[in-house]
């Protein structure tokens, strides 16, 4: 199979290209959210296999990650009405996405799709702790499973302004559907709403089989009415360039992603003791990708290791991402 023939099987099938991602830098400081950690994972949405369907289609996806990392000794995190230092994190999630594209025109070249995600969560946190108005704390360890918030996509929509050339956009709503505790360490939800609205290019050449696209978003979060506690709104940029091969009876792909996160404005809120707590975060990591077609359905899976190479006020370490659907 040629490059060339199964990048048109692509467009015709319209497996949602999202294809991206430049390599990022920035030296500015930023703000951290409450927890050190935020609802959206940095480079969690990277690739094709991230794509709005420009066709009537249904899409049943599994998603897996695992993220291992650290604060600075030194860094006081606020962790659900806690003091927190020498702060260690271990994590895991399995998550079920959900897309339909129903038989809907809007416009010419434009396609809309829906989607959810239903994630389970598994997260283990050390770290030496103390109520927010204390100066010393004992070490603790907190570990729990269960259900996450869920991610809500009621608005996604996909643009082709050429065959090689798409635009995505879409908007995000986290909803609190985990459980959260005050006093403990660990949860597995932020207990609070976040929207977030998500634009995108993607670029893929047929005769080279490159592709490479470029995503920007901004999380909008609500307040935290537990611990009054209001994370402050962050920005993040990821871009993924992955070069397509004919092997193994499909396409396989051998790439990079990087991303740059940070927060724009400071947290708030009587609960934010620690006023603006300033973070940001850069990493980036190979990324490998597959697909072929079995039948009438079409198999996608990307697989991808993130290093955060810098990081000021955050948790700093590696993430390890799967993910793998069937189009129907």
């Amino acid at each position: 199979m040629s490059i060339q023939t199964h990048s048109k099987h692509i467009n015709r099938k319209r497996l949602g290209h999202i294809i991206l991602f430049i390599s990022i830098a920035c030296s500015s400081l930023a703000y951290a959210e409450e927890g050190g950690s935020g609802h959206y994972m940095p480079g969690s949405m990277a690739s094709s296999i991230d794509g709005v369907p420009a066709t009537e289609t249904v899409i049943t996806r599994i998603n897996y990650l695992t993220y291992s990392g650290s604060f600075d000794k030194d860094v006081v995190v606020p962790i659900a009405g806690l003091a927190a230092t020498q702060v260690g994190v271990e994590s895991q999630a399995l998550g079920l996405t959900l897309l339909w594209r129903p038989p809907v025109e809007l416009a010419k070249g434009w396609s809309y799709a829906m989607s959810t995600t239903i994630p389970y969560v598994t997260i283990d946190v050390s770290a030496s702790v103390s109520d927010l108005s204390k100066s010393v704390g004992a070490k603790r360890s907190s570990s729990v499973s269960g259900i996450g918030d869920i991610i809500l996509m009621p608005l996604m929509l996909n643009y082709t302004i050429t065959p090689e050339l798409n635009t995505n956009f879409r908007i995000s709503a986290y909803a609190p559907t985990g459980d959260y505790e005050v006093g403990r360490l660990a949860n597995t939800g932020k207990n609070f709403w976040s929207f977030e609205p998500t634009a995108s290019l993607i670029y893929l050449s047929p005769n080279t089989g490159r592709e490479f696209s470029t995503y920007a978003g901004i999380t909008f979060n609500q307040s935290n009415s537990a611990t009054n506690y209001k994370s402050g709104n962050q920005a993040h940029i990821e871009s993924t360039f992955i070069q397509h091969l004919p092997m193994f009876g499909g396409v396989a792909g051998f790439g990079a992603t990087a991303y740059w996160y940070q927060q724009i404005s400071g947290d708030s809120g009587s609960g934010a003791k620690y006023g603006d707590f300033k973070a940001r975060s850069i990493g980036g990591g190979p990324t490998l990708f597959y697909s072929a077609r079995t039948g009438n359905t079409d198999i996608v899976a990307e697989l991808k290791w993130l290093h955060e190479f810098d990081t000021d006020r955050r948790a700093k370490g590696d993430t390890i991402f799967f993910k793998i659907l069937a189009k129907f």
